[in-house]
């Protein structure tokens, strides 16, 4: 059974945002049309925390500043080696599946539109994704969010084994 994840506050974190999407969304109502925006933005201070969000607001500035409060909400810590993942994942999220490789230094991000920003985010260097099923945004993100919450610690299991990072 996975532990509940421990809350990582915004405070003390030099974060950056990155907007990946925005939608327009259109409601008919019998006066005409009422017009809104959505946005989803990825938040991260490329050291291993990260964290998204969405924001609806008639205006696009205002729907980013409420994705940047919602993602400030829900951020993660990421474990890191050598600025790539500790090891190879599948994450998921409805029809959307987000495969994620660790590379070897100087490869670089191999990835597309919204696993490439949430990577950028997080402060992965080298890693190569592959983006499985649907390529909705929102599902990409929330499945690319599923795998690294996934993502085992090597510090932590080497501990757990009673063994060095190194014999992992």
């Amino acid at each position: 059974m996975r532990q509940p994840r421990q809350r990582i506050t915004a405070q003390g974190l030099d974060l950056k945002d990155q907007v990946i999407s925005i939608n327009r969304v259109t409601k008919v109502v019998k006066g005409g049309k009422n017009m809104s925006f959505a946005a989803l933005v990825v938040i991260g201070d490329e050291a291993g925390h990260v964290g998204f969000g969405t924001g609806k607001a008639r205006e696009v500035p205002l729907a980013i500043k409420k994705g940047i409060e919602s993602a400030k909400k829900n951020l993660i810590r990421v474990p890191l080696i050598k600025n790539t993942l500790p090891h190879q994942l599948i994450g998921k999220y409805g029809a959307g599946r987000v495969m994620m490789k660790p590379a070897s230094e100087g490869t670089g991000v191999i990835a597309g539109g919204a696993v490439r920003a949430v990577m950028q985010a997080v402060g992965v260097h080298d890693v190569r994704t592959k983006i499985l099923g649907s390529t909705n945004p929102h599902n990409v993100v929330r499945a690319t969010f599923d795998g690294l919450l996934k993502m085992k610690d090597p510090m932590e299991l080497a501990r757990l084994r009673g063994k060095q990072v190194e014999e992992l």
